[in-house]
């Protein structure tokens, strides 16, 4: 069994919410989930399965706490490790940057040696004209989330990402 940790930043409560979410469907305990504000390599340690979640503010920038965040997971050992993403964005208001800090935590730890999974979320059914987090391939690297335009379908995209992720 995977031992999953989720790491989380949030500066209006939007993106702790869905790793509750997260958590909540996974019966991960609270103490398992953290605020990457207070992140340590401590932390990070015990856990296979990293989850990451960062809300895109301003144009297309990850969530300040995430920072200092990066980097301390860029001094980790995370070759034994896999990595999920997911991200919170408004496609309507910032249709050019939905969910850039998926993308932008991908670059910043894709040379970590950790595996990503949950990387192949289909771009179908989602509005928005461009995005840091589509692959080259054409695949979201995580799972973005529209908290403010579609939050009737949050519920149900976690739900499929999660079975792909723990599979």
């Amino acid at each position: 069994m995977k031992k999953i940790g989720i790491f989380y930043g949030s500066t209006t409560g939007v993106t702790e919410n869905v790793a509750d979410i997260i958590a909540r469907k996974l019966e991960i305990p609270q103490a398992d989930v953290h605020d990457v504000a207070n992140i340590s390599a401590e932390q990070v340690a015990p856990y296979t399965l990293l989850i990451l979640g960062s809300s895109t503010w301003g144009a297309g920038e990850l969530q300040d706490d995430w920072y200092n965040a990066v980097e301390v997971l860029k001094k980790c050992d995370l070759s034994s490790k896999e990595i999920a993403l997911f991200g919170c964005g408004d496609s309507e208001s910032y249709c050019d940057t939905f969910c850039d800090a998926i993308g932008i935590l991908r670059n910043e730890l894709k040379g970590c040696g950790a595996e990503f999974k949950g990387d192949r979320v289909d771009v179908s059914g989602y509005t928005f004209s461009s995005s840091l987090a589509v692959t080259e391939e054409g695949y979201f690297a995580g799972l973005p989330l529209d908290e403010v335009n579609e939050p009737d379908k949050t519920e149900a995209r976690i739900e499929n990402w999660l079975k792909e992720i723990i599979s």
